[in-house]
């Protein structure tokens, strides 16, 4: 049985996805902070039954640009044989810079996140979400990432770490 049996029990949105994901390999939600206090994120449905991995979520930069590190890393893991692991650094997202994939706290996988994908994998795989890769980028000025000694605040900031146990 496939979510095509059960699509017309779906709303606009969720049929949207589903079908962005069999046309693309993934569908890109984006999240913003009308208020502008917290850092936008933008994260991936569709890893896990397209390439076989977790999903992958981005913080911090413009919305273009979270887009294009989704669908570049999907890239590389369907062309290149990409593996996503805890500290895999990746090369071709960000020009003259890695990415660092960084695996999700498990208590870190929540609605506020990954609403979406919760969604998704729940309704696929019949089991909770529990593979997820933060991918983060380092400043921009001096190449540092938010755990490096001397990194600038606001480069902290943009990056909640959810590869940290929630308090």
């Amino acid at each position: 049985m496939s979510w095509g049996d059960f699509q017309a029990d779906f709303d606009d949105y969720e049929r949207k996805i589903l079908d962005t994901i069999d046309q693309s390999g993934c569908f890109i939600t984006v999240v913003f902070d009308p208020e502008g206090e917290e850092p936008k994120f933008a994260y991936s449905v569709g890893f896990p039954h397209t390439v076989q991995q977790g999903e992958v979520i981005a913080f911090g930069l413009p919305t273009e640009l979270l887009g294009s590190m989704i669908n570049n890393t999907l890239r590389q893991c369907r062309e290149d044989g990409l593996t996503l692991g805890e500290g895999t650094r990746i090369s071709g997202l960000l020009e003259g810079f890695d990415v660092i994939a960084r695996r999700v706290h498990s208590n870190r996988i929540e609605r506020e996140y990954l609403n979406s994908a919760m969604w998704h994998h729940k309704g696929r795989f019949g089991e909770p979400l529990t593979e997820v890769y933060q991918l983060v980028w380092p400043s921009s000025v001096t190449g540092l990432f938010p755990w490096d000694e001397g990194v600038a605040q606001d480069v902290i900031d943009a990056q909640p770490a959810l590869y940290e146990a929630a308090a």
